[in-house]
């Protein structure tokens, strides 16, 4: 006996007591019978259609409706490849279970799963996008409880340096004070509302470019605002979320004293670059310093300097390399070669840094300005 002989006694008492629609009754066989489509085998197994579906309650008619919602939200969005989720009435799925359970029907896929797997090939079709379920550029998500319908596209994320040849850019920017940088309507879903600083420039280019809400981002190292950035520049990474487009020209982006380039997309930002810095620091002494004072500061790159956090946590940094330039009795300008992440204003201080310049010197530096030159990363 075939397997659909062997099917059709139990389909027919299924549908003796039960009104199923053709999607319902055939999702419960079609597996059995390695066949794709469930509504053509329950149309051939089925023999009253008329009531409403026990399971469904007429779910499946109603799809072309929510077919309509994916076109209307995904057209501002260019994609090759999307996946399609589902929120359903618990009470669907009770009774999709019910079924299951009472003709002890295994290995079946659930109502849901053939709600999504329908709606994918519909949209599919109409639009000729690929079904991506493990790693799709747009991600839908189909409410059938209130009929609505929400799509996510996934983040890509751009890496870049940037060059500062004038003071007074932060590099970050303040967050919109209504949302604190989650994104809202005031902000037009940024997270930022001015863009005055380096991230505020790279930010409006990359929107520009890819669309978006919110870019997150990832810096190698740090600077004041009153430090120059200097050299090829400081890397970066950002991660544009919800973008609408996927590719676009990468072109240097010059806005004023702020320059980025070398811009790329990559797969995701690292967890950690080892960089070097060569830093220019101009440096003012509490007491006077003589020149052969200042011979000890060759001292900072014999030994490893370590910096404590505000948990006490210790990590070394090293120093490559220092030179020096006496300005005054009092100040004076050091050059050094440093692997990146020195707090610089902490170790002319020498707080929490060991040895800093203070302790070298025997008297309380501070530090009054200070630039990179350049940023060299992976060591």
């Amino acid at each position: 006996m075939s397997n659909y002989q062997q099917i059709v006694p139990i389909a027919n008492k299924i549908i003796k007591k039960y009104d199923l629609c053709d999607h319902c009754l055939g999702r419960l066989f079609s597996r059995q019978l390695h066949l794709a489509s469930n509504r053509r085998l329950g149309k051939k197994l089925n023999s009253n259609t008329s009531q409403k579906c026990y399971i469904c309650r007429g779910l499946f008619e109603g799809l072309n409706y929510f077919q309509r919602l994916m076109l209307e939200e995904s057209a501002d969005y260019v994609f090759a490849s999307f996946s399609v989720g589902a929120i359903v009435k618990p009470s669907i799925i009770d009774r999709d279970d019910f079924i299951r359970s009472q003709y002890r029907l295994r290995g079946i896929d659930g109502i849901k799963t053939d709600i999504t797997g329908e709606l994918a090939r519909r949209f599919s079709r109409k639009t000729k996008r690929a079904i991506d379920r493990l790693d799709s550029e747009i991600t839908f998500t189909v409410n059938l409880k209130n009929e609505s319908c929400q799509l996510r596209s996934k983040s890509i994320t751009i890496s870049g340096r940037y060059v500062k040849t004038q003071r007074g850019y932060p590099q970050k920017q303040e967050s919109c004070k209504n949302c604190l940088g989650k994104g809202c309507r005031i902000c037009d879903f940024h997270g930022i509302v001015k863009f005055e600083s380096v991230e505020g420039v790279i930010s409006k280019a990359l929107f520009r470019r890819f669309g978006g809400t919110v870019a997150k981002f990832t810096w190698i190292g740090g600077e004041d605002r009153s430090s120059l950035v200097l050299g090829s520049g400081r890397p970066f990474f950002a991660k544009i979320q919800n973008p609408l487009r996927r590719h676009a020209r990468l072109e240097k982006v010059s806005d004023g004293p702020i320059r980025v380039e070398n811009l790329r997309i990559v797969s995701k930002s690292p967890k950690y670059i080892r960089f070097r810095s060569s830093v220019s620091i101009k440096v003012c002494a509490e007491s006077p310093i003589d020149s052969e004072g200042l011979k000890r500061l060759k001292e900072l790159a014999t030994c490893p300097v370590a910096v404590y956090d505000k948990s006490g946590r210790r990590v070394e940094k090293r120093i490559f390399d220092v030179r020096y330039r006496k300005k005054t009795d009092r100040v004076f300008t050091m050059l050094i070669k440093a692997e990146g992440g020195l707090p610089i204003k902490r170790f002319v201080a020498g707080d929490d840094v060991n040895p800093g310049v203070s302790k070298v010197l025997g008297t309380p530096c501070t530090c009054q300005r200070f630039d990179f030159l350049d940023i060299i990363d992976a060591l």
